[in-house]
């Protein structure tokens, strides 16, 4: 397949309908980059790039040479290439594949091998052959390690080099595990992870502290030679880092941006990866656009930020300066704009934010602890205003408890039991195997099933007292304990039918009116992400049923906020429902002071929280609207897959 060919493909793709993919280019970058309706759009369409690529080499009976790397980014494009295999015969025995990089120092069957870890999601259900699967070998001795390297880079280049390579990107805009200042001509090598890297690993290990400090990877050389590249972005974390790639200035600091020079390196992101794009954020300064009013209201707040001045005290000179001629010229004049855009935001203020006629109220919270943290003082007011107020927790939550809260929950039961005089014996006996299962643990190992069950335990526990101190009734708490997360590890399975059928279920018997879904996609674990898709491909279903579907909003996490040309509905909080919010956080006492996977935010989760919650009323009041002590925010579902 030539440049040109498979360049063309990035806005046309096809789906496993035969449809056009929802991508569309995006102005002002520096190397070519498309954004799509969802994750799944992009997975879908890199795939089909990739499977296009592997038809035409094998038609002219070449083999396909790929760098792969592993993350949940890319998880979707292998589970798409496996469909095509499965369903359209595509073939892989003729394909070659390196992996771009390998943890130094962990055994070969430990969980977080990507030698591993691409059997379980690629290898291993394909037809390549295992002759001609490459992975660098994290337990080389240290004398042997710069021949091994040379070896691989022989590997690759005995090949006849890389055919595509496959992108994911760090926060400090790493590819493979080329840290910031890797040299441009760098070559396989054992390299010192950064500490941002490292903090971004933490989870999969079960803790930064277990995560370790060296690695081997394909260099910059290598991935810069091969004839196709695609660099793929999920979720607003990495939105920031990719602004930087793109728009940026070549620079060692961020290694991926020496794809600018690449002669056919695309950009596949989703929404919120591509959310600070200059083309997607203020695309008004690159082109002329359709004033519709998203893009009114969006420009508007845009501008009272630039100017430092609220809605009411804008003016024409304001609008001229900042290159909003065009909004002015077809809108204008100013003031005429600017209260157009202050009542839509006055009437996003709702203090009932399920009205006033009693309604029945559903709060999906994908972890134990994200009902109270991102819509806490909500809750608060559903239950004042005398609606009845369900929350069903998706998963167990059992991974981010610490080895020592089970350690002592395990010996107060046993305590307990010998106080009391319940049975004693299998109390002991539980106790010794905890405290054996954990004195034998390897850091970064996951648990056993006594372990886990009582991790599930103490968070079940938290989940409820804080559900009740907001005022829910226990009989309403449902704990659903999906499938998909049962893995006992952060890499959890793809969402099922089993999943989809729990969610369904509840619906079906508590026939909510309204609903509340985590719309965080910022959320490092992908949790939230998946757990968002689920319920709205379940209220997809209905809807082509001809079933009625209940009203539903979407909430953020303690991860990120919603912008506030992003903010349909705004929920005022008082002193005390913030105290009362921040009281019900606090019965998570297994995620207070320091939780397992804090991401990288070093607050804890109530401080986030808090801050988040005044720092959107702070902005309320900056542009002119009443002045409100804290505000939860929430946007409608538009009826489309996010």
């Amino acid at each position: 397949m030539s440049s040109t060919e498979l360049r063309s493909t990035a806005s046309v793709g096809s789906s496993p309908s035969g449809s056009a993919s929802r991508a569309r280019p995006i102005t002002g970058t520096h190397l070519p980059a498309f954004v799509f309706q969802t994750g799944k759009d992009l997975a879908l369409h890199a795939a089909q790039i990739i499977s296009r690529l592997i038809r035409e080499r094998s038609d002219l009976g070449q083999s396909t040479v790929l760098g792969l790397p592993t993350g949940s980014t890319p998880v979707g494009t292998y589970r798409e290439l496996i469909r095509l295999y499965d369903e359209q015969g595509l073939d892989f025995s003729n394909v070659i594949i390196f992996c771009l990089d390998e943890f130094y120092g962990i055994a070969k069957d430990n969980p977080q091998s990507h030698r591993l870890w691409l059997a379980e999601h690629f290898f291993n259900h394909v037809n390549v052959k295992q002759e001609n699967v490459h992975c660098l070998d994290s337990q080389v001795v240290a004398s042997d390690i710069e021949l091994h390297c040379r070896r691989y880079d022989d590997l690759i280049q005995g090949a006849g080099g890389f055919d595509l390579v496959l992108l994911g990107i760090g926060r400090n805009g790493h590819i493979g595990f080329n840290e910031p200042f890797s040299m441009r001509k760098s070559r396989t090598r054992l390299c010192t992870l950064d500490p941002i890297t490292r903090q971004g690993c933490a989870s999969d290990f079960f803790g930064e502290s277990n995560v370790p400090v060296q690695a081997l990877t394909v260099g910059l050389s290598p991935i810069l030679a091969a004839r196709h590249v695609l660099l793929l972005a999920l979720g607003e974390h990495k939105a920031a880092i990719v602004t930087e790639t793109l728009e940026g200035v070549i620079s060692d600091r961020v290694p991926a941006s020496y794809l600018q020079e690449h002669v056919d390196a695309r950009a596949l992101l989703d929404l919120p990866a591509a959310g600070l794009l200059t083309g997607i954020s203020m695309p008004w300064v690159l082109e002329k656009v359709e004033w519709d009013e998203a893009l009114i209201k969006r420009a508007v707040l845009w501008l009272c930020e630039r100017s430092g001045k609220s809605l009411l005290k804008l003016d024409d000179e304001d609008f001229r300066q900042h290159d909003l001629h065009q909004l002015l010229r077809h809108h204008g004049p100013a003031q005429r704009i600017a209260h157009r855009v202050f009542r839509w935001m006055q009437d996003t203020i709702e203090y009932h934010p399920a009205g006033k006629e009693k309604k029945t109220c559903l709060c999906f919270s994908p972890h134990p602890d994200d009902d109270v943290i991102s819509m806490g003082g909500t809750l608060i007011r559903l239950v004042e205003d005398g609606h009845r107020v369900h929350i069903a927790y998706m998963t167990s939550g059992n991974i981010a408890v610490f080895d020592h809260d089970a350690h002592r929950v395990a010996d107060l039961v046993t305590e307990y039991n010998r106080l009391f005089s319940i049975d004693q014996q299998k109390s002991v006996e539980v106790q010794q195997e905890v405290h054996a299962g954990l004195a034998n643990k390897v850091p970064g190992q996951p648990d056993h099933a006594t372990i886990l069950k009582i991790k599930s335990l103490i968070r079940w526990s938290e989940a409820r007292a804080g559900a009740l101190h907001v005022g829910c009734g226990a009989e309403d708490l449902h704990f659903l304990d999906l499938p998909f997360y049962r893995t006992g590890t952060i890499a959890k399975r793809p969402m099922g039918e089993d999943d989809t059928a729990i969610i369904r279920e509840l619906l079906e018997r508590v026939q909510p009116d309204q609903i509340y879904v985590a719309g965080d996609l910022a959320d490092p674990h992908g949790t939230h992400r998946v757990c968002a898709e689920a319920i709205l491909s379940v209220l997809g279903q209905l809807q082509r049923e001809g079933k009625p579907v209940p009203e539903v909003m979407l909430y953020r996490g303690a991860w990120q906020e919603y912008a506030l040309h992003e903010i349909e509905i705004a929920v005022p909080l008082s002193p005390s429902d913030i105290e009362l919010k921040r009281e019900a956080i606090f019965m998570h006492e297994s995620q207070k002071d320091e939780a397992l996977f804090p991401g990288s935010d070093p607050r804890e989760f109530w401080q986030r929280a808090e801050d988040r919650n005044k720092g959107t009323a702070d902005k309320y009041n900056q542009i002119g609207l009443p002045e409100f002590f804290a505000l939860e925010a929430f946007t409608r579902w538009n009826g489309n897959q996010i």
